[in-house]
Formats: structure tokens, sequence, C-alpha cells
């Protein structure tokens, strides 16, 4: 019988592949794991506690919160914290970016790490699949300073590592730091992760395109001609729509089955929907790593260089042809 590898195991199993390899990286992950461990609680608890609903504030974004945003930003927060080894946090639901000080009141963290601590929150009422995504750079600015704006504002491709935590049916932590992607899914009876889905590669094509059509009326032109070729009877079209509204569970399931993820700009939101920093550059990262490919419709999502940590911009991953022909329309 095959031994089962524990998410712990496989980090330290594979600590020197990780960028700067001196174990703090590994700690870092390990908060995160813990923090993924609370929030899938709560999560599987919603419909028995007080947890459900919302919060009766509004985040920076302009969205209402849910009681299950803050407690999960609240756990994230403090898990990163009490590591000693980041020296600052960017959130969704936080407009400015966190300092943290080390237990010594020193500043000598070594990563910075940008999230959104509950993607698709609006779902949770009614027992829909969301997420947790999260990116972590090595600061720019000297150890032992202030962590300071441009830390945050670099471009994707220097990413150490990025992944996201799907609480669903099951929940599954799915990671990357630059050498391939691999998933690990709870056992509920131990509260482990367990290696369940190593090396995931995106086919080359797919079936599947997600999008939210009903705003096609606003999408830009190249969009629309894409959906309209997908919805073509030809070979192996039409594809099949698949839309939940929580990016880190349609991401996944493209990831794993082929497909392509769409969130274009469009007449309502002209600058695109999707966070640069902490939804799309993570998920580029593990797009480009399982294989596949991340664009804005023109441009590699992890060449843009962010202009403010809470930037959006169109948003286009999955299967590398399938992304690809998209950018044909966009070019058209």
């Amino acid at each position: 019988m095959k031994k089962l590898i524990t998410l712990g195991e496989f980090i330290i199993e594979n600590e020197s592949s990780f960028p700067y390899a001196t174990g703090e990286l590994s700690k870092l992950l390990n908060g995160l794991r813990l923090a993924g461990k609370m929030v899938n609680h709560e999560v599987n608890k919603a419909g028995l506690v007080d947890i459900i609903g919302g919060a009766g504030e509004v985040n920076v974004q302009g969205e209402s919160q849910q009681k299950l945003d803050v407690f999960a930003n609240d756990k994230f927060i403090q898990a990163i914290k009490n590591r000693d080894i980041a020296c600052g946090i960017v959130s969704e639901e936080v407009e400015e970016f966190i300092t943290i000080h080390g237990s010594d009141s020193s500043n000598n963290g070594k990563y910075v790490v940008l999230m959104d601590p509950l993607d698709g929150s609006s779902n949770i009422d009614v027992n829909v699949s969301v997420g947790t995504i999260f990116s972590i750079f090595r600061r720019i600015t000297p150890i032992g300073t202030p962590v300071e704006l441009k830390d945050f504002l670099q471009p994707g491709s220097a990413q150490v590592a990025a992944g996201y935590i799907v609480y669903g049916t099951s929940t599954m932590l799915v990671y990357t730091t630059g050498n391939g992607v691999n998933g690990f899914t709870i056992n509920p009876a131990l509260g482990s992760y367990y290696l369940s889905h190593p090396n995931i590669k995106i086919p080359e094509s797919g079936s599947i395109y997600s999008v939210n059509l009903g705003n096609y009326v606003h999408f830009p032109k190249g969009v629309k001609n894409y959906v309209k070729y997908c919805q073509q009877e030809e070979g192996s079209r039409p594809y099949s729509l698949r839309y939940i509204g929580s990016m880190v569970s349609d991401f996944h399931r493209n990831m794993l089955k082929g497909g392509i993820y769409m969130y274009p700009n469009d007449t309502k939101n002209k600058k695109g929907k999707l966070r640069l920093l902490y939804e799309a550059n993570p998920i580029a990262f593990l797009t480009e790593q399982a294989n596949g490919k991340a664009s804005d419709g023109y441009n590699r999502i992890m060449d843009i260089v962010p202009s403010e940590i809470h930037q959006r911009i169109p948003f286009f991953c999955g299967s590398t042809k399938m992304v690809e022909k998209l950018e044909s329309f966009y070019s058209q």
C-alpha cells in the first residue's frame, strides 16, 4: 500500500527546491495551512452557527462584507504574524498594506504576503464552494527596515510561492513554489492535508468555458466573438458553459479538466473586476506552473508591473490553446 504523504512532510522533503531555501518559507506555508484549517472548520458549520450572512460593513472594494470574510481575514493575518517571517500583508479586506513587526519589534521578515482571505464569500449562504487565494514575494527593501509599498508592487514573475484553498465537498490546498503544482486534500477524520493531486497539469485544450454570461451585453467585442465561437457547432464544439461564481472553484475545475476562465473588463468595469496582486497573479503563477496560460487578452499577466495594491485587470486563464484562441479574437 502506497504511503500517504502529508503536506508537512511534502514541504520538508521539498524544502531544498524552494527559492532561497532557509526553512522560513516552509514555516510561512505552514502558517497558511493552519489558518486554512480554522476557516474550513467555520465553513463546514456555517449553517449551524451565527457565521453566515452580512457583517454590516463594506470593504475597500465597495463590496458588502460577509461574517466569514471578517473571520477568515482575521485568522490568516494572525497566522502570518505569529510566524515572525513576513514583514507585511496586503488583504482584499484592508485598504492599506499592513506592516508586521517581529516579536522583538524588528522588521526582519523576508517575505510579504498578499491574499484574498475568502474568495466568493457571497456564495456561503447558499452552500456553494468558496476559497482562499495567496501570493508570496521576497521583500525588495533592506531587511531590518520598515516594509514599503514597493515591496508589494512587484510583477507576478517575482512570486516565490502562490496557492489557494478551496472549501468544497472536500477541502484542498493547491500551491506552487515554481516547481510544479501539487494539491493536498484534508482528511476530516484526522485534520491533516494529504497529497492527493501530485504534479497537476492543465490539458492543452478543453471543452469548458467559464464566464458570467449575464454580463454578455457589456463585454468587449473580442470576448463576445470568442463566446460565439465557443457556442458554434463545429468539431469539438459547442463547449460546455460552467460558471460557479467563485473564482477558485471555477479555476480548480478547469485546471483539472481543461477549460478557460474569463473575467473581462466591460462597460461597467472598464479596468476589469479582478485584482491583479492577490487574485490574478497567484492564479496565473499556478496556471503557468501547470502548463497553462494566463493573459489580460493581450499580455502575460505575470509581466504586468502593478501601480497600486488593489489594481484591477481583465483576466483569462486555463488551457493554453483556448487562451491563445481568445487572444486571437482580441487582436482582430
